[in-house]
């Protein structure tokens, strides 16, 4: 069988009758009827969506509030505080984006999402060995993957399980309009299968990690905890790193993808080297809409003890 066994078996949504469930369908009807509405629309109720979650969900304020002092320690007060409310904002857009993304038409799509560079894409696969497709966890990603799927054959996704079943349940099937596989985030030799049938891999490993092969290396100037396994996927699969990162577009009209040509000289034998080259890469995108990349993440937690945890102090821990 093909890797992971292509698109889950799906769990019939009947199953989550029970009352606890029935606060994300009311969620999921109205969402559904958004869909429906002008982008425009759409996108301004997201924005409100994003206040009422700046107000309501501190854990995830307070983590977004200490990233953006580490790693924009220039910005004054008040201009983070702007910044944090406009990331809150950008998330609350997602949502909406990821119900168009599950229900909006290929058309409709089509006219609000721009590609850029899919030849390099196609340059990269044409050379056999699957491609590592490197992105970062940007807002956009979800409803921008629906456009990119229709110009490849294939795509493999990875996800990660959720705690709750019925959101498990629809992230999965969220990410199946986007890929044509779907593969466990620390399942290395699924993604090495995948890359030897000539499939590009979505990979973005940007969060905090601290398994073996972390390295301590700088993001946006601070020592962070970071993964060195696409380092190791493109030595053992000879695969071309291609970066690829999306948008949502300044005015709110629409979308971007930009896929840049495949890196070189990628892997070094450096892993340190390696990870330090890939995290300027994401902090120079990153910084030219710094908004909608996921800062809700503890991406400094899991540092040596020399290290001050930024969390701590916030009661941040899980």
């Amino acid at each position: 069988m093909s890797v992971a066994n292509r698109i889950h078996r799906k769990t019939a949504l009947y199953r989550f009758w029970q009352p606890r469930y029935w606060p994300l369908w009311i969620s999921l009807a109205v969402l559904r009827l958004i869909v429906f509405l002008p982008l425009s629309i759409q996108l301004f109720i997201g924005r409100r969506l994003g206040d009422l979650a700046l107000v309501t969900v501190r854990k995830r304020r307070e983590i977004a509030a200490a990233n953006l002092a580490l790693c924009f320690p220039k910005l004054s007060d008040a201009e983070r505080i702007k910044l944090l409310r406009k990331h809150f904002q950008s998330l609350g857009m997602m949502v909406i984006e990821m119900g168009m993304g599950g229900w909006a038409s290929d058309a409709r799509l089509n006219r609000l999402v721009q590609v850029e560079g899919i030849e390099e894409l196609h340059r990269a696969l044409d050379q056999g060995r699957g491609v590592l497709l490197l992105s970062a966890h940007l807002v956009a990603q979800e409803l921008c993957g629906r456009v990119l799927i229709q110009q490849i054959d294939s795509l493999a996704g990875l996800y990660r399980i959720n705690r709750n079943p019925m959101v498990d349940e629809l992230l999965r099937r969220s990410r199946g309009r986007t890929s044509t596989y779907l593969i466990p985030k620390d399942r290395i030799r699924m993604m090495l299968r995948a890359l030897r049938e000539g499939t590009p891999v979505w990979y973005a490993g940007d969060q905090s990690y601290r398994g073996k092969g972390a390295v301590l290396v700088p993001f946006f100037g601070e020592p962070a905890m970071t993964t060195s396994a696409l380092s190791q996927l493109a030595r053992i699969s000879k695969a071309p790193v291609v970066p690829y990162f999306t948008r949502r577009l300044a005015d709110h009209s629409g979308y971007r993808i930009e896929i840049l040509p495949a890196l070189d000289n990628f892997p070094t034998g450096d892993p340190a080297t390696d990870a330090i080259r890939i995290n300027e890469l994401l902090e120079n995108f990153i910084r030219t809409c710094p908004e909608q990349y996921y800062w809700i993440h503890r991406r400094f937690k899991g540092r040596p003890g020399e290290y001050p945890d930024p969390y701590a102090s916030r009661r941040t821990e899980r």
